[in-house]
Protein backbone atom coordinates (compact mmCIF):
# COMPACT_ATOMS: atom_id res chain seq x y z
CA UNK A 1 0.00 0.00 0.00
CA UNK A 2 1.33 3.42 -1.22
CA UNK A 3 1.18 6.29 1.12
CA UNK A 4 1.32 9.90 -0.42
CA UNK A 5 2.33 12.37 1.36
CA UNK A 6 2.73 15.10 -1.39
CA UNK A 7 -1.05 16.62 -0.75
CA UNK A 8 -0.62 16.46 3.25
CA UNK A 9 3.22 18.44 2.68
CA UNK A 10 1.53 21.59 0.66
CA UNK A 11 -0.74 21.79 3.25
CA UNK A 12 1.01 21.81 6.06
CA UNK A 13 3.56 24.40 3.90
CA UNK A 14 0.85 26.59 3.17
CA UNK A 15 -0.57 26.55 6.72
CA UNK A 16 2.78 27.77 7.60
CA UNK A 17 3.46 30.40 5.61
CA UNK A 18 0.32 31.75 6.68
CA UNK A 19 0.74 31.32 9.95
CA UNK A 20 4.72 33.31 9.59
CA UNK A 21 2.73 36.09 7.15
CA UNK A 22 -0.20 36.92 9.87
CA UNK A 23 2.84 36.97 12.95
CA UNK A 24 4.79 39.26 10.58
CA UNK A 25 2.00 41.52 10.04
CA UNK A 26 1.00 41.57 13.39
CA UNK A 27 4.34 42.55 14.47
CA UNK A 28 4.21 44.94 12.35
CA UNK A 29 1.26 46.62 13.33
CA UNK A 30 2.45 46.43 17.01
CA UNK A 31 6.11 47.51 16.02
CA UNK A 32 4.18 50.52 14.49
CA UNK A 33 1.80 51.27 17.13
CA UNK A 34 5.10 51.75 19.59
CA UNK A 35 6.01 54.26 17.13
CA UNK A 36 3.32 56.47 16.79
CA UNK A 37 1.63 56.22 20.10
CA UNK A 38 2.31 59.51 21.68
CA UNK A 39 3.79 60.98 19.05
CA UNK A 40 2.44 64.18 16.68
CA UNK A 41 2.45 63.86 12.81
CA UNK A 42 2.79 67.85 11.43
CA UNK A 43 1.16 68.49 7.91
CA UNK A 44 2.94 71.07 6.57
CA UNK A 45 0.55 73.19 4.35
CA UNK A 46 2.12 75.49 1.94
CA UNK A 47 -0.12 78.42 1.62
CA UNK A 48 -2.18 80.53 4.72
CA UNK A 49 -4.77 79.76 6.70
CA UNK A 50 -8.24 79.64 5.15
CA UNK A 51 -7.69 78.85 1.67
CA UNK A 52 -8.61 75.65 0.50
CA UNK A 53 -5.68 73.68 0.74
CA UNK A 54 -5.80 74.68 4.77
CA UNK A 55 -8.96 73.65 4.74
CA UNK A 56 -8.70 70.15 3.42
CA UNK A 57 -5.34 69.67 5.21
CA UNK A 58 -7.61 70.50 8.63
CA UNK A 59 -10.66 68.52 8.02
CA UNK A 60 -7.99 65.37 7.18
CA UNK A 61 -6.09 66.33 10.21
CA UNK A 62 -9.44 66.16 12.37
CA UNK A 63 -9.73 61.87 11.27
CA UNK A 64 -6.52 60.69 10.15
CA UNK A 65 -4.76 59.50 13.52
CA UNK A 66 -7.35 57.43 14.32
CA UNK A 67 -6.51 55.08 11.39
CA UNK A 68 -2.93 54.92 12.45
CA UNK A 69 -1.65 52.58 14.85
CA UNK A 70 -1.06 54.09 18.22
CA UNK A 71 -3.91 57.32 16.99
CA UNK A 72 -0.82 59.71 17.37
CA UNK A 73 -2.17 63.66 17.11
CA UNK A 74 -2.14 65.24 13.78
CA UNK A 75 -1.26 69.01 13.68
CA UNK A 76 -1.61 71.50 10.50
CA UNK A 77 1.39 73.80 10.32
CA UNK A 78 0.91 76.73 7.45
CA UNK A 79 4.35 77.10 6.10
CA UNK A 80 4.05 79.87 3.44
CA UNK A 81 6.02 81.86 0.65
CA UNK A 82 7.15 81.45 -3.09
CA UNK A 83 3.91 79.84 -4.29
CA UNK A 84 4.23 76.53 -1.82
CA UNK A 85 7.72 75.90 -2.94
CA UNK A 86 9.18 76.99 0.43
CA UNK A 87 7.03 74.00 2.12
CA UNK A 88 8.23 71.74 -0.80
CA UNK A 89 12.26 72.11 -0.15
CA UNK A 90 11.67 71.96 3.57
CA UNK A 91 9.65 68.44 3.39
CA UNK A 92 12.57 67.56 0.97
CA UNK A 93 15.99 68.60 2.64
CA UNK A 94 14.83 69.62 6.11
CA UNK A 95 12.27 67.20 7.43
CA UNK A 96 13.08 63.93 9.02
CA UNK A 97 12.20 61.12 6.75
CA UNK A 98 10.13 58.94 9.85
CA UNK A 99 6.78 59.45 8.82
CA UNK A 100 5.86 62.06 11.22
CA UNK A 101 5.86 65.06 8.43
CA UNK A 102 3.27 64.81 5.65
CA UNK A 103 4.13 67.76 3.05
CA UNK A 104 0.95 69.47 1.56
CA UNK A 105 2.05 71.78 -1.44
CA UNK A 106 0.67 72.37 -4.86
CA UNK A 107 1.38 69.99 -7.63
CA UNK A 108 2.26 72.57 -9.84
CA UNK A 109 5.57 72.71 -8.69
CA UNK A 110 6.26 69.06 -9.77
CA UNK A 111 5.97 70.22 -13.57
CA UNK A 112 7.94 73.51 -12.41
CA UNK A 113 11.04 71.13 -11.89
CA UNK A 114 10.69 69.35 -15.60
CA UNK A 115 10.74 73.08 -16.60
CA UNK A 116 13.53 74.19 -14.62
CA UNK A 117 11.86 77.03 -12.04
CA UNK A 118 14.22 78.26 -10.28
CA UNK A 119 14.56 77.75 -6.83
CA UNK A 120 13.32 74.04 -6.74
CA UNK A 121 15.44 72.07 -4.75
CA UNK A 122 13.79 68.63 -5.09
CA UNK A 123 13.71 65.45 -7.21
CA UNK A 124 9.30 64.88 -7.06
CA UNK A 125 10.77 61.27 -8.21
CA UNK A 126 12.61 60.63 -4.83
CA UNK A 127 9.07 61.71 -3.05
CA UNK A 128 6.81 58.82 -1.30
CA UNK A 129 3.15 59.91 -2.23
CA UNK A 130 0.52 59.35 -0.05
CA UNK A 131 -2.05 60.37 -2.39
CA UNK A 132 -5.14 63.47 -2.85
CA UNK A 133 -8.67 63.93 -1.66
CA UNK A 134 -9.89 65.24 -4.67
CA UNK A 135 -8.98 66.77 -7.95
CA UNK A 136 -8.94 70.08 -8.85
CA UNK A 137 -11.43 71.58 -10.85
CA UNK A 138 -10.18 75.05 -12.65
CA UNK A 139 -12.29 77.84 -12.85
CA UNK A 140 -11.65 81.75 -13.14
CA UNK A 141 -14.11 83.50 -10.75
CA UNK A 142 -14.80 87.31 -10.22
CA UNK A 143 -16.39 89.52 -8.52
CA UNK A 144 -19.42 91.29 -10.04
CA UNK A 145 -18.20 94.71 -9.13
CA UNK A 146 -15.29 94.56 -11.24
CA UNK A 147 -17.62 93.69 -14.43
CA UNK A 148 -16.18 90.97 -15.39
CA UNK A 149 -19.49 88.89 -14.92
CA UNK A 150 -18.79 86.68 -18.83
CA UNK A 151 -15.90 85.91 -21.03
CA UNK A 152 -17.68 88.30 -23.47
CA UNK A 153 -16.85 90.84 -21.05
CA UNK A 154 -13.62 90.05 -20.28
CA UNK A 155 -12.63 89.50 -23.67
CA UNK A 156 -13.74 92.81 -24.49
CA UNK A 157 -12.33 94.44 -21.55
CA UNK A 158 -9.91 97.39 -22.60
CA UNK A 159 -6.92 97.11 -20.23
CA UNK A 160 -5.70 93.88 -19.00
CA UNK A 161 -7.82 92.69 -15.97
CA UNK A 162 -5.83 92.42 -12.84
CA UNK A 163 -5.64 88.98 -11.56
CA UNK A 164 -4.21 86.93 -8.46
CA UNK A 165 -1.31 84.89 -8.29
CA UNK A 166 0.57 83.05 -5.56
CA UNK A 167 3.87 82.50 -7.46
CA UNK A 168 5.55 80.77 -10.15
CA UNK A 169 5.13 77.18 -10.46
CA UNK A 170 1.80 76.97 -8.77
CA UNK A 171 -1.25 75.47 -10.23
CA UNK A 172 -3.64 77.59 -9.73
CA UNK A 173 -4.01 80.55 -9.54
CA UNK A 174 -0.34 80.99 -11.89
CA UNK A 175 0.43 78.57 -14.20
CA UNK A 176 -3.80 78.17 -15.15
CA UNK A 177 -3.59 82.22 -15.41
CA UNK A 178 -0.95 82.46 -17.73
CA UNK A 179 -1.70 79.20 -19.91
CA UNK A 180 -5.26 81.07 -20.13
CA UNK A 181 -3.65 83.83 -20.91
CA UNK A 182 -1.57 82.64 -24.09
CA UNK A 183 -3.72 80.15 -25.20
CA UNK A 184 -6.91 82.25 -25.01
CA UNK A 185 -5.53 86.01 -25.48
CA UNK A 186 -7.82 87.01 -22.94
CA UNK A 187 -6.46 90.75 -21.04
CA UNK A 188 -4.84 90.00 -18.07
CA UNK A 189 -2.37 91.19 -15.55
CA UNK A 190 -1.28 89.00 -13.38
CA UNK A 191 -0.63 90.22 -10.33
CA UNK A 192 1.41 87.51 -8.20
CA UNK A 193 2.62 87.05 -4.53
CA UNK A 194 -0.38 86.67 -2.59
CA UNK A 195 0.16 83.86 0.26
CA UNK A 196 -2.34 81.89 -0.97
CA UNK A 197 -6.21 81.82 -2.59
CA UNK A 198 -7.87 83.26 0.84
CA UNK A 199 -6.00 86.38 0.50
CA UNK A 200 -6.80 86.61 -3.41
CA UNK A 201 -10.02 86.61 -2.36
CA UNK A 202 -10.27 89.25 0.04
CA UNK A 203 -8.30 91.32 -2.50
CA UNK A 204 -10.49 90.94 -4.91
CA UNK A 205 -14.07 91.58 -2.59
CA UNK A 206 -11.64 94.66 -0.85
CA UNK A 207 -11.49 95.81 -5.35
CA UNK A 208 -7.47 95.72 -5.22
CA UNK A 209 -8.32 92.47 -7.96
CA UNK A 210 -11.05 91.76 -10.27
CA UNK A 211 -10.43 87.83 -9.35
CA UNK A 212 -8.64 84.78 -10.15
CA UNK A 213 -8.50 81.24 -11.53
CA UNK A 214 -8.21 78.07 -9.10
CA UNK A 215 -10.28 74.70 -8.27
CA UNK A 216 -13.98 74.80 -7.94
CA UNK A 217 -13.25 72.67 -4.89
CA UNK A 218 -12.23 75.45 -3.04
CA UNK A 219 -13.97 78.30 -4.93
CA UNK A 220 -17.28 76.87 -4.06
CA UNK A 221 -16.14 76.68 -0.11
CA UNK A 222 -14.78 79.79 0.59
CA UNK A 223 -16.32 82.25 -1.66
CA UNK A 224 -19.74 80.33 -0.77
CA UNK A 225 -21.50 83.33 0.28
CA UNK A 226 -20.92 85.67 -2.67
CA UNK A 227 -21.52 83.02 -5.39
CA UNK A 228 -24.99 82.89 -3.38
CA UNK A 229 -25.62 86.54 -3.59
CA UNK A 230 -24.11 87.02 -6.53
CA UNK A 231 -21.54 88.86 -5.81
CA UNK A 232 -19.14 86.57 -6.92
CA UNK A 233 -19.33 84.32 -10.30
CA UNK A 234 -17.45 81.69 -11.98
CA UNK A 235 -17.26 83.22 -15.81
CA UNK A 236 -14.75 80.02 -17.02
CA UNK A 237 -13.67 76.38 -16.39
CA UNK A 238 -10.63 74.78 -17.64
CA UNK A 239 -11.27 71.01 -17.32
CA UNK A 240 -11.62 67.95 -19.65
CA UNK A 241 -15.15 67.81 -18.41
CA UNK A 242 -17.98 70.21 -17.80
CA UNK A 243 -17.94 70.22 -14.12
CA UNK A 244 -22.53 69.20 -12.99
CA UNK A 245 -22.29 72.57 -10.78
CA UNK A 246 -21.44 74.78 -14.15
CA UNK A 247 -23.30 73.38 -16.91
CA UNK A 248 -23.33 76.89 -19.22
CA UNK A 249 -20.00 77.88 -17.85
CA UNK A 250 -17.88 78.01 -21.18
CA UNK A 251 -14.49 75.95 -21.17
CA UNK A 252 -10.74 77.66 -21.70
CA UNK A 253 -10.21 74.63 -24.72
CA UNK A 254 -13.06 75.90 -27.04
CA UNK A 255 -11.45 79.63 -26.55
CA UNK A 256 -7.92 78.26 -28.03
CA UNK A 257 -6.25 79.98 -30.74
CA UNK A 258 -4.01 77.56 -31.68
CA UNK A 259 -3.10 73.55 -31.89
CA UNK A 260 -0.63 74.39 -29.73
CA UNK A 261 -2.44 76.53 -27.14
CA UNK A 262 -4.74 73.76 -26.81
CA UNK A 263 -2.12 71.12 -26.03
CA UNK A 264 -0.55 73.93 -23.31
CA UNK A 265 -4.16 73.99 -21.47
CA UNK A 266 -4.27 70.12 -21.86
CA UNK A 267 -0.69 69.30 -20.34
CA UNK A 268 -0.66 72.14 -18.27
CA UNK A 269 -4.43 72.60 -16.65
CA UNK A 270 -6.33 69.35 -17.08
CA UNK A 271 -3.29 67.15 -16.74
CA UNK A 272 -2.11 68.74 -13.74
CA UNK A 273 -5.46 68.57 -12.25
CA UNK A 274 -5.00 65.12 -10.94
CA UNK A 275 -2.00 66.03 -8.70
CA UNK A 276 -2.40 69.26 -7.90
CA UNK A 277 -3.58 67.92 -3.66
CA UNK A 278 -0.87 66.06 -3.46
CA UNK A 279 -0.10 64.87 0.43
CA UNK A 280 3.98 63.20 0.26
CA UNK A 281 6.30 62.07 2.34
CA UNK A 282 10.03 63.31 3.09
CA UNK A 283 12.51 61.22 0.38
CA UNK A 284 13.64 58.36 2.91
CA UNK A 285 10.43 57.39 4.39
CA UNK A 286 10.18 53.67 5.88
CA UNK A 287 8.11 52.02 3.07
CA UNK A 288 6.00 50.13 5.33
CA UNK A 289 5.47 53.62 6.85
CA UNK A 290 4.48 55.09 3.77
CA UNK A 291 2.53 52.02 2.55
CA UNK A 292 0.51 52.24 6.45
CA UNK A 293 -0.22 56.15 6.26
CA UNK A 294 -1.58 55.42 2.46
CA UNK A 295 -3.88 52.98 3.75
CA UNK A 296 -4.62 55.47 6.92
CA UNK A 297 -5.03 58.60 4.44
CA UNK A 298 -7.50 56.20 2.05
CA UNK A 299 -9.39 54.72 5.41
CA UNK A 300 -10.28 58.70 6.27
CA UNK A 301 -11.54 59.66 3.42
CA UNK A 302 -13.86 56.60 3.62
CA UNK A 303 -14.48 57.36 7.39
CA UNK A 304 -18.12 58.05 7.83
CA UNK A 305 -17.48 61.22 10.21
CA UNK A 306 -15.49 62.46 7.99
CA UNK A 307 -17.86 62.33 4.86
CA UNK A 308 -20.31 63.54 6.85
CA UNK A 309 -18.13 66.70 7.73
CA UNK A 310 -16.72 67.04 4.30
CA UNK A 311 -20.45 66.85 3.10
CA UNK A 312 -21.32 69.75 5.15
CA UNK A 313 -18.69 71.66 4.50
CA UNK A 314 -19.25 71.40 0.41
CA UNK A 315 -15.40 69.38 0.40
CA UNK A 316 -15.54 67.23 -2.62
CA UNK A 317 -13.72 63.99 -2.32
CA UNK A 318 -12.11 62.18 -4.99
CA UNK A 319 -9.38 59.91 -4.44
CA UNK A 320 -5.98 59.88 -5.98
CA UNK A 321 -4.02 56.88 -5.00
CA UNK A 322 -0.18 57.34 -4.11
CA UNK A 323 0.71 54.55 -6.65
CA UNK A 324 -1.34 56.79 -9.35
CA UNK A 325 0.25 60.19 -8.82
CA UNK A 326 3.46 58.95 -8.61
CA UNK A 327 2.80 57.54 -12.39
CA UNK A 328 1.43 61.16 -13.25
CA UNK A 329 4.55 62.86 -11.81
CA UNK A 330 7.05 60.47 -13.84
CA UNK A 331 4.59 60.62 -16.57
CA UNK A 332 6.23 64.77 -16.93
CA UNK A 333 9.71 63.87 -17.29
CA UNK A 334 8.07 62.35 -20.80
CA UNK A 335 7.37 65.22 -22.27
CA UNK A 336 7.48 66.35 -25.63
CA UNK A 337 10.66 68.73 -25.44
CA UNK A 338 9.08 71.53 -27.71
CA UNK A 339 5.91 71.77 -25.80
CA UNK A 340 8.70 71.51 -22.51
CA UNK A 341 10.16 75.00 -24.11
CA UNK A 342 6.64 76.54 -24.88
CA UNK A 343 5.55 76.21 -21.30
CA UNK A 344 8.73 77.27 -20.37
CA UNK A 345 8.07 80.58 -22.17
CA UNK A 346 4.82 81.13 -21.17
CA UNK A 347 5.02 80.36 -17.49
CA UNK A 348 8.46 81.61 -16.83
CA UNK A 349 9.03 84.55 -18.70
Amino acid sequence: MKVRYGSGIKSLVFCCLGLFLVLALTASVYAQEQFYSGKTIRIVVGFSAGGGFDTYARALARYLGKHIPGSPTVIVDNMTGAGSLIAANHVYKVAKPDGLTIGHFIGGLFLGQVLGQKGVEFDARKFEFIGAPTTDHVVCAFTKASGITSVERWAASKTPVKMGGVGPGTSTPDNATRIIKAAAGLPIQLVSGYKGTADIRLAAESGELAGGCWGWESVRVTWRKALESGDAMVVLQANRRTHPDLPKVPQALSLAKSDEGRKMIEVGIHGDSEIVRTYTLPPGTPKDRAQLLRKAFEETLKDPEFIAEAKKADLGIRLVPGDEAEKIISGLFKLDPGLIAKLKEVLYN
